[in-house]
């Protein structure tokens, strides 16, 4: 006599079921079969590229590793990095420099990324196309060429555009890399960062059904509050995408700053957390590349950056935003 098929109880509304456990692993299987398909690929490149890094990362934060070491003399030496990297003089002026430099830069991309959405899509749709093609010049530019273009700018009297632009409306020529290096640093990159904010914040506000915005200017709501009631109510997913993904951009970001300032002038004046982990790790001033020591920044790094991204997950109230809508019949 056949061994009875192992079953499970279920209890749904009342009604009590009996479903083969097998049964239901091939039902879940053949229910999210075209869902896994998609996503699979999408899944193998973030293992590879993602996560197999972060864990490389932090198995190398807890060694010595270092050109000094070579490839087969270091030593695991567990928390010696992290010790190392806080009771450093120069941590507190980094993560100051780090802080000042995200915040700023991403209130630059928000707010100008969303002013130029704003504007291009109230004027006529060509004129509207053309700024914002004007806007992706940036972008779209190589990296190099277009900090060059920026140092170049902020050359020294009497030279540069900046100094030709601001000198007649009272503004002292200098030379701005050396005065006020965190002004350029934060156009450099705010100019970058503003064109992918303009791009979503565009497609959101042209998302938005127009009946709205009629019915709001028949009630007779001017300019102002039709924004304030009606777009950024209506818009606050994209705001949040675009404050998650660039904070993490941010964070890790110093391709700009490397090729504008190098971290100057001076000593540490707009070094960055990525930056240091980059001097550190892969072009220290000294010579010997401390591998180790450049993945503990870098660790370190990642859990900032996954306590900021939760943070604003949590005060933008995310499940609120991506649950479905609930109609309301009286």
């Amino acid at each position: 006599m056949d061994r009875p098929q192992i079953t499970e109880i279920t209890e749904m509304r009342g009604t009590v079921s009996a479903v083969p456990r097998e049964g239901r692993a091939a039902a879940w299987w053949r229910a999210n079969a075209t869902a896994l398909l998609f996503m699979g690929p999408a899944a193998v490149m973030v293992l590879l590229f993602f996560f197999v890094p972060v864990v490389i990362t932090l198995a190398l934060s807890l060694t010595n590793a270092a050109t000094a070491t070579g490839l087969s003399n270091w030593e695991w030496i567990g928390f010696a990095n992290f010790d190392q990297i806080f009771r450093g003089q120069f941590a507190g002026i980094v993560f100051r420099n780090t802080l000042f430099y995200v915040l700023a830069t991403l209130a630059f991309n928000v707010l100008v990324g969303l002013g130029i959405a704003l504007l291009s899509t109230h004027v006529e749709e060509r004129a509207g196309g053309f700024f914002r093609a004007v806007w992706l010049l940036p972008r779209i530019s190589p990296s190099p060429v277009y900090a060059l273009m920026w140092v170049w700018a902020a050359a020294i009297p009497p030279f540069g555009i900046l100094n030709e632009f601001l000198s007649p409306i009272g503004v002292t020529p200098r030379d701005w890399l050396n005065s006020d290096p965190w002004v350029i640093v934060i156009l450099v990159n705010g100019f970058v960062g503003a064109s992918l904010a303009m791009l979503v914040f565009t497609s959101a506000i042209k998302s938005i059904p127009e009946d709205l915005f009629r019915a709001a200017r028949v009630d007779g709501a001017s300019a102002w509050q039709i924004v304030r009631r009606i777009t950024l109510p209506l818009i606050r997913w994209p705001v949040l995408f675009v404050l998650v993904y660039q904070s993490m951009s941010l964070l890790a970001s110093y391709e700009y700053i490397l090729l504008t300032t190098n971290g100057g002038p001076g000593l540490y004046a707009t070094e960055v957390w990525s930056l240091w982990a980059f001097h550190t790790a892969l072009s220290n001033y000294y010579g010997n590349r401390e591998f180790g020591l450049g993945a503990a920044m870098a660790a370190i790094l990642v859990l900032v950056g996954l306590v900021v991204s939760f943070t604003l997950l949590r005060v933008f109230r995310f499940n609120d935003l991506v649950s479905e809508p609930r109609v309301e019949i009286t």
